[in-house]
């Protein structure tokens, strides 16, 4: 065995006989690490999830190759109206009027409109180009005039598309349309609308503003307001529930400590751990991103059960008439190792997500084992010294001691109920581990059928909020969010809308003879996923472009017809000459985002059904890719996140798997090191399987998928649940090693660990489980499972481990 005694001895010095200095050196590092704090920036959009996605590559290779310009420099939003029939003469003024407004705005730069108004104008009028002679030509119409204007206009699919479902073609009429307005803006990205405010976002709200001063029926919608609404519902959830949190937190630890100057070092102790922290990564750079939203909860969770433990324990010497010197040396002595137990096994548990090909996840794990260990040095060594501190003022000026007594002391109702573990292990300890291992088993595998989930909508609130919300006072009541619903909206009305597509990036020799024909071919007869028009995908590709054109431009026309060999509109032979036309063509901008100027690789984007389902899209893209013959790879937005979604998914099983197996490695080896019983190390590992098993199930059976937040609570979970058995297991060996025999030693080890890890317990359960009361999901899911986590880890650690511990002293000892 190590001999770590002596190393836990000069720490007991330090921190018993020169405590104003250990206090001190902590609070200067402090002031170091608070620099830091000014250099923190964020993150906290979807974008900086794709970063190593294959499916993010392929679509930068598209935004790439296929007039990035254009892209980069245009943005566009979408006005929904709602009429009793959008086809009418009221309904028409109304759009073609709202939109003259947002053109006549300057700081809009609207470089284009496309509108159903639109085109019933330019039918009644076709030289109406101006939304002003547009709105002229609708006045001055009759209805008759504007009904067959409508028959014609609606008869075009462009048209059609953008008119709801319920759509009659008999006699024109539908409840919703489709607007998009398109602005000229520099400086977009692909990540615009999923990450911070961005040119796009002010001009969207401006609109929205101009939208909504109408009297009319036209809501505004677009990547600018989902990113604004974004980034709001974060901030009213914060405010709603950091001061429920605070709250709750202080109320249970004012039941843990009792007495105001234990508590203010508690809070003063939980204060430096987060400035460490967060101090850390500004003087590093790591950015800040909602996966980090977890390392503030997860250093309350250690710091108060480290903080809660220290207290109690030293307490525990207290009431039996000892000093407070060598009653804190006894309590360094004790909890010092155990202390170094959960801080080594939380760091591996949570450094195992280095392994992630997903850089946030990575940086949360680097942030929670960095922020682990600066938790471990401030309440293993500042707290004590503090405590010391304190003491030592009390005692010069007289002042009185508060609580003094340890949670869960002996013949208290709290004590007998923490025994209920103990009593279990003097019946029947084997029969009562085969049950939980079995149903352990059972629930491992109803959890591994967990859902994942990766999108937009996650961090989005409900389209129904609940009634309380809004009888909240100011300024906690929250604003009003109309993303969600319109989102939903535009799914029940539409068989398609933007965004709903999918793009397909074919890479080969796009002069072969036959290549058109068979990009057509993959076409045909597709997947449920995609909208159909005569049997094929609806789309856009080089393919209709040709189409197009040739319908405009006769001598196109024939060019396409002498190389068309089986006269179905799709050129056969000489592709190269009927490029290099079209190219130069006035179709050659739109051209030239489908096809690369060597003819080296081409793009197809696929129109895909508005309700149909992340999972069923991108597995019907993938099914119409594998038609082509030539290299095609599915991309786009939903086939990202899908793929950001499965990579979570198998991040979390490997991070698990890892830190399972590194942590039960450690343990064992600083069980066989530090006391010569390395079969506790698996002791200390059975109420951890037990924890990730029933909280993989219950998250299942509550329908919480893992997320970009949630995929951190397998680490949680076995950073919590170490935390927990082991404060069990080593306050267990110093009871039985002190002399005591097997049960009698549970027994003081439950009545006295086990009322601090209670204590812990209800204070981090509570102060995370009020995130449940969060606006966007994704918070409230994190607040539900994290404090299912720390509850199923004490439940564990109380009742499941004085059995392994029993059965061990059988086997083993």
């Amino acid at each position: 065995m190590l001999d770590y005694e002596a190393y836990v001895e000069r720490i007991d010095e330090l921190v018993v006989d020169q405590p104003y200095r250990v206090v001190a050196a902590f609070l200067v590092a402090t002031l170091v690490f608070g620099g830091g704090l000014a250099g923190i920036s964020t993150d906290a959009g979807t974008s900086q999830f794709t970063e190593d996605s294959e499916a993010q590559a392929a679509l930068e290779d598209v935004d790439r190759q296929f007039d990035p310009a254009f892209e980069a420099d245009t943005g566009s939003t979408q006005l929904i109206q709602t009429h009793s029939n959008v086809l009418s003469k009221p309904a028409l003024l109304d759009m073609l009027e709202t939109l003259n407004r947002i053109q006549q705005r300057e700081g809009l730069r609207v470089t284009e409109t496309n509108s159903v108004a639109g085109a019933v104008a330019r039918q009644l009028d076709p030289s109406a180009d101006g939304l002003p002679e547009q709105i002229d030509a609708v006045e001055a119409a009759t209805p008759t005039e504007i009904r067959t204007a409508a028959e014609r206009a609606t008869a075009s699919p462009g048209v059609r598309a953008i008119l709801s479902d319920d759509f009659n073609a008999r006699d024109p009429s539908a409840s919703v349309t489709l607007t998009t307005v398109t602005h000229q803006v520099s400086g977009l990205s692909d990540s615009t609308g999923t990450s911070g405010t961005s040119p796009l976002t002010d001009i969207q709200l401006e609109v929205q503003r101009i939208a909504n001063a109408a009297d009319t029926d036209i809501r505004t919608f677009g990547s600018g307001i989902i990113s604004a609404e974004l980034g709001n519902v974060i901030a009213d959830s914060l405010l709603i529930v950091t001061p429920a949190a605070i709250l709750l937190i202080l109320v249970f630890l004012v039941f843990a400590y009792r007495d105001p100057v234990d508590l203010l070092i508690g809070v003063l102790s939980l204060a430096l751990a987060v400035v460490w922290t967060f101090g850390f990564m500004g003087l590093t750079g790591i950015p800040f991103s909602q996966m980090l939203i977890a390392v503030p909860p997860l250093l309350l969770a250690v710091g108060i059960d480290f903080g809660i433990h220290t207290v109690n324990r030293y307490r525990e010497e207290r009431v039996e008439g000892v000093e407070p010197r060598p009653s804190m040396r006894t309590t360094i002595r004790q909890l010092l190792v155990a202390f170094f137990i959960v801080t080594g096994t939380t760091v591996l548990g949570f450094s195992a997500n280095l392994v992630s090909s997903l850089g946030p996840i990575r940086n949360f794990g680097l942030v929670a084992a960095v922020g682990i260990v600066f938790t471990f040095l401030i309440f293993g060594i500042f707290l004590p010294a503090a405590k010391v501190v304190a003491d030592r003022l009390r005692e010069r000026y007289s002042l009185p001691e508060f609580g003094s007594t340890p949670v869960g002391s002996e013949g208290s109702a709290l004590g007998e109920v923490l025994r209920v573990g103990v009593a279990v292990a003097r019946r029947a300890p084997k029969l009562f581990l085969v049950v939980v291992l079995v149903s352990t088993a059972g629930a491992g595998v109803y959890g591994a059928g967990v859902d994942t989930s990766f999108q937009t909508e996650d961090f989005l609130p409900p389209e129904e909020q609940p009634a309380w919300l809004q009888e909240l006072p100011e300024p906690f009541a929250p604003g009003t969010y109309t993303v969600t619903r319109d989102l939903n909206y535009l799914e029940d009305n539409f068989e398609s809308t933007e965004g709903s597509s999918v793009t397909v990036y074919v890479e080969g020799n796009m002069r072969r003879d036959s290549v058109l024909e068979s990009m057509a071919r993959a076409a045909e007869e597709p997947p449920d996923a995609f909208v159909t028009r005569d049997r094929a995908a609806t789309g856009t590709s080089i393919v209709t472009i040709i189409q197009g054109y040739a319908d405009r431009d006769p001598e196109f026309a024939r060019l396409v017809e002498r190389n068309d060999a089986n006269a179905n509109g799709i050129p056969d032979d000489n592709l190269e000459r009927i490029y290099d036309y079209l190219l130069a063509s006035p179709a050659g901008d739109r051209a030239s985002r489908y096809i690369t100027e060597d003819y080296s690789s081409a793009r197809v984007e696929f129109t895909v059904k508005a309700d149909a389902s992340q999972d069923e899209v991108v597995a019907d893209a993938r099914e119409l890719t594998a038609d082509y013959r030539t290299e095609a790879t599915a991309t786009g937005q939903t086939v990202v996140f899908k793929d950001i979604s499965d990579i979570i998914f198998s991040s979390a099983v490997q991070s698990l798997a890892l830190a399972l197996v590194a942590t039960g490695l450690f343990l064992v080896f600083i069980y066989q090191v530090l006391e010569g019983r390395w079969a506790l190390g698996v002791v200390n590992l059975v109420p951890i399987v037990v924890t990730l098993a029933f909280l993989a199930a219950g998250m299942r059976y509550l329908s919480i998928p893992l997320n970009a937040l949630t995929a951190t609570i397998l680490s949680i979970a076995i950073g919590l649940g170490i935390d927990y058995s082991a404060h069990v297991v080593h306050r267990f060996v110093d009871e039985y090693e002190s002399g005591a025999d097997v049960f009698t030693a549970l027994d003081y080890t439950v009545r006295g660990t086990g009322g601090a890890l209670l204590g812990s317990m209800l204070t981090t359960a509570t102060g995370m489980g009020v995130l449940a009361l969060a606006i966007t999901p994704v918070l409230g899911q994190f607040g539900v499972v994290t404090a299912l986590s720390i509850g199923l880890s004490f439940l564990t650690s109380i009742v499941v481990t004085p059995s392994a511990v029993v059965v061990w002293d059988e086997v083993v000892a």
